[in-house]
């Protein structure tokens, strides 16, 4: 019995998982995110043919009937305020986008009634749908705490 127990402490199970023994692995791959990080100066204001260029951009093309479009640059601390002519009774789609190291404030409303309050963050655009009765004029507020450009469209859908 002894030989026997002797004979199972000496022999040892090994596999190849690869790797060579006694000798140091290579670090694995380091993963990374196939996405590029977005360039800090699209967050700037821009004037002349780049402004042009980023509004065709924000504001593309649309099949809807267009009834109203606008767009600037706004001084930190500004506020402008437009208005739309009369309307005719339908549902509208009204496109907001602004370009600034900060958020900027859209307002919209119809005589007493906001139909739209919102802080957009820059790079991104918002559509909201609103119907509106026969002969509304839209008041439409933009507000920046820093410099911005803006841009809004009203389109009937």
């Amino acid at each position: 019995m002894l030989a026997v127990v002797t004979a199972l402490a000496g022999c040892a199970y090994e596999y190849d998982d690869g790797f060579a023994s006694g000798t140091e692995s290579a670090p694995a791959p380091a993963f990374t995110d196939a996405a590029l990080p977005r360039d800090p100066s699209t967050r700037w204001p821009v004037s002349g043919a780049e402004l042009d260029a980023w509004l065709a951009e924000v504001l593309p093309a649309t099949e809807g009937q267009v009834f109203h479009t606008g767009y600037g640059t706004l001084e930190a601390d500004e506020v402008r305020e437009e208005t739309t002519a009369p309307l005719p009774s339908g549902s509208y789609s009204l496109t907001l986008a602004c370009r600034s190291p900060r958020r900027v404030s859209f307002s919209i409303g119809h005589e007493n009634k906001e139909l739209v309050d919102l802080n957009l963050r820059c790079r991104t655009s918002r559509v909201n749908v609103v119907y509106l009765p026969e002969g509304s004029v839209l008041t439409i507020r933009v507000e920046a705490t820093a410099g911005a450009n803006f841009a809004y469209r009203v389109t009937r859908i």
